[in-house]
C-alpha cells in the first residue's frame, strides 16, 4: 500500500488577517468555528502498539463487518456458482505471523477445502510433522486416458517460449520453427538445439524443442489429403492440430506438476495441510479437466483426420473450464507469496522442493513456472479460437460455435481478472484496518463486502486555536476515500489516528474557495461533512501538496469517477 508522510506541522502561517477573512466569506461564525480542531499532544497520547492485543478483538470486528454488510464475502456478488478463497486474501498477513490461519477457517469458506479429501480439520493439521506419512487421497480425479500425441510435444514452458521473444523475431523463428519441424518430422527426438537469431538477438538462448505439424502426421500422409487441399485450408487445419498439440503439451506439464510436485510425500512433511492447499489449489482437477478436453479432441482428429470443427468441443468444456480456473488465477498472488515466504523461512522445503526442480522431468524448470501454467493456458486459449476463426470459411456452420467458445473463453478470462482486482481489494483492506486506531471516534469495520479503496494521500488541514487575531496554521492529514466510506486521520509512523468518518457520498461534499480573497493557498479546498462522528456537521479546510491533487481530490470527492 503507497503511502505519502504527512507533514506533523507546517511552520507557514497564514496572516492573522486570513481568520478575519473567513468570517466575512462566510457570514457565518458558527461555521469557522467548525474550522477550529484540538492537535494531539505527545503528552496527550500515549505510543501506540504495533501489535494487536488479541486475534479474537480483531476477529469479532472483522465478523461485526460481515453481518453488517448486505452481501456476504462467502459469495460472488454477481451470484455465480465459484466462490473466491476469501481466506487467501489474509495470507499475505498471515505469512508475516499476525494472523493465524486456523483462525480464519472460521470466518470465511475456503473453496476447495471443503471437498478436498486431503485436508482436515486446522486443529490436527500439523499431524505430519515428525515424519508421519500423508493419508492417501480417497478421490481419484484423473481418466484413465493415454493421449497419442502427451509424449511428442514438449513441456508447456518451450512451448510457448516464442511468445515471450519480442515482436521483432517472432515471425522469423516462426519460420524457423516451422522448416525444423518438417525436416525432422520423420527422425526420432533429439537434444534440444541452441538457436539465436541473427540479428539483435535475445538476452536468453532459445531452446527450439523438434515438433511435429498436422501435415506430418503419418495418417494424414496416408489419406493423399494433402495434395487436394489449398494452402489456406491446410493452415486451417493446422491451427485446429495446434489447439490439440498445445493442449497436449500443457496436459504433460500439469502431469509434472501434480505427479511430481503435488503428490511429493517429502515435500507434503515440510508443510501445513493449508500451506500446501494453497500452494497447489485446484490443480489436480486442472489436469484432471485437461485430460478429458484432450480426449475429446484427439477422438475428433481420430474419426477423420480432416478436423471438421474444434469449437463445439471447447464450448462444451467451458464450464468445467469456468468452476475451476476462475478460483485457480484468483488465488495466484497468494500462492507466489507463500512460495517465496517458504524459500526464506522454511529450510525443509527449500531443501526438499530444490531436489525435486533438480530432477530430470521438470528440464530445468523451476515450480513456479509449473504453478502459472492454468494461466498462461487459459489466457492462450482465445487466441488460438480466433487463429482457428480466422483460417475458416465465412459460411461454415463451425463459425457459430467457434464465436460462442470465443465469447465463453473471454467471459471466463475476464471474471479472472475481476477475481483477482477483488482480492487484492479485500487485501487492502485487510492491511489497512490493522493500522487504523479508532481511539477518539466509534470503530467502524473496514472488510465490507463491495467496499474498495479509491484514492487516498496526504494534505494539510487549516487549524485556528483563539481569538480572531489568533495566526491559523496548517497541520498534516490522512484521507482515505472508499467508495462509501471517507476517513480522515492524523498519521503517526505506520499508524492512522482516525479523526472522524463519513458515510461517503451521502454526508460528503466540497467547496471551491475564492483563494485569493480569503488568502488562501490556490490549492485549498472546503470539506463539509453533514453527519460526522463528532455529533454536528464538520467542515474544514484542507489543502492539497500541487494543483494536479486539488483536481483530483475534488473531482473524486464530487462524485464523478
Amino acid at each position: 500500500m503507497a503511502q505519502l508522510d504527512c507533514e506533523e506541522e507546517n511552520d507557514c502561517c497564514l496572516s492573522s488577517s486570513t481568520f478575519t477573512n473567513l468570517h466575512s466569506y462566510f457570514e457565518n461564525g458558527h461555521l469557522v468555528n467548525n474550522l477550529k480542531a484540538q492537535t494531539p499532544t505527545p503528552e496527550t497520547r500515549e505510543e501506540l502498539s504495533e501489535e494487536l492485543t488479541t486475534l479474537d478483538n480483531y476477529s469479532a470486528q472483522v465478523v461485526e463487518g460481515l453481518d453488517e454488510s448486505n452481501d456476504s464475502l462467502r459469495q460472488p456478488e454477481d451470484g455465480r456458482s465459484h466462490a473466491m478463497d476469501i481466506s487467501s486474501a489474509i495470507s499475505s498477513v498471515a505469512l508475516n505471523g499476525t494472523w493465524a490461519l486456523g483462525k480464519m477457517l472460521n470466518l470465511f469458506s475456503v473453496p476447495g477445502l471443503e471437498d478436498d479429501s486431503s485436508l482436515s480439520s486446522s486443529d490436527d493439521q500439523d499431524k505430519t510433522e515428525e515424519g508421519e506419512g500423508e493419508p492417501v487421497e480417497k478421490e481419484e480425479l484423473s481418466v484413465t486416458f493415454q493421449s497419442k500425441y502427451i509424449h511428442i510435444f514438449p513441456l508447456y514452458q518451450d512451448y510457448c517460449l516464442a511468445q515471450l521473444i519480442a515482436p521483432q523475431y517472432l515471425q522469423g523463428l516462426r519460420s524457423h520453427l516451422s522448416s525444423l519441424c518438417l525436416s525432422e518430422a520423420t527422425s526420432p527426438p533429439s537434444h534440444p538445439h541452441e538457436e539465436t537469431p541473427s540479428s539483435s538477438p535475445p538476452t536468453h538462448p532459445i531452446r527450439v524443442t523438434p515438433c511435429t505439424l498436422w501435415q506430418d502426421l503419418d495418417e494424414v500422409k496416408a489419406s493423399g489429403l494433402l495434395n487436394s487441399l489449398t494452402t489456406r485450408e491446410i493452415r486451417h487445419q493446422e491451427s485446429m492440430f495446434e489447439l490439440i498439440g498445445s493442449e497436449a503439451s500443457y496436459l504433460r506439464s500439469l502431469g509434472v506438476a501434480v505427479g511430481h510436485f503435488h503428490a511429493s510425500t517429502p515435500l507434503k512433511r515440510t508443510l501445513s495441510k493449508m500451506e500446501h492447499h494453497i500452494l497447489f489449489s485446484n490443480v489436480r482437477r486442472v489436469m484432471a479437466a485437461s485430460e478429458k478436453f484432450l480426449m475429446d479432441l484427439e477422438m475428433r482428429l481420430g474419426e477423420s483426420v480432416l478436423i471438421t470443427q474444434v469449437g463445439d468441443i471447447v464450448l462444451q468444456h467451458c464450464p468445467e473450464f469456468h468452476k475451476l480456473y476462475v478460483p485457480y488465477v484468483t488465488n495466484m498472488m497468494y500462492q507466489e507469496a507463500l512460495v517465496n515466504q517458504l524459500l526464506q523461512q522454511n529450510r525443509d522445503f527449500l531443501y526438499s522442493l530444490k531436489k525435486l526442480e533438480g530432477d530430470p522431468v521438470c528440464q530445468r524448470r523451476d515450480l513456479k513456472s509449473f504453478l502459472v501454467l492454468p494461466f498462461q493456458r487459459i489466457t492462450r486459449f482465445k487466441l488460438l479460437l480466433e487463429n482457428i476463426l480466422k483460417l475458416t470459411e465465412p459460411d461454415s456452420d463451425s463459425i457459430s460455435n467457434l464465436e460462442k467458445a470465443i465469447e465463453a473463453i473471454h467471459e471466463i478470462v475476464a471474471e479472472c481478472d475481476q477475481g483477482v482486482r477483488k482480492m487484492k481489494q479485500i487485501e487492502e483492506l485487510v492491511s489497512l484496518e490493522m493500522h487504523l486506531d479508532f481511539d477518539k471516534v466509534k470503530s467502524v469495520p473496514l472488510v465490507v463486502s463491495g467496499r474498495f479503496l479509491m484514492h487516498q494521500g496526504s494534505m494539510k488541514q487549516l487549524m485556528v486555536e483563539g481569538t480572531y487575531s489568533s495566526r491559523p496554521s496548517f497541520i498534516g492529514v490522512y484521507l482515505h476515500l472508499f467508495n462509501d466510506l471517507l476517513i480522515i486521520s492524523l498519521k503517526k509512523d505506520q499508524r492512522f489516528i482516525v479523526e472522524d468518518h463519513a458515510e461517503f457520498p451521502t454526508h460528503v461534499r466540497i467547496e471551491n474557495l475564492k483563494t485569493e480573497v480569503l488568502s488562501l493557498p490556490p490549492e485549498s479546498f472546503l470539506l463539509h461533512l453533514s453527519q460526522s462522528q463528532t455529533g454536528h456537521p464538520t467542515a474544514m479546510i484542507l489543502v492539497t501538496h500541487t494543483r494536479s491533487d486539488k483536481e483530483t481530490w475534488t473531482k473524486l470527492l464530487s462524485g464523478q469517477q
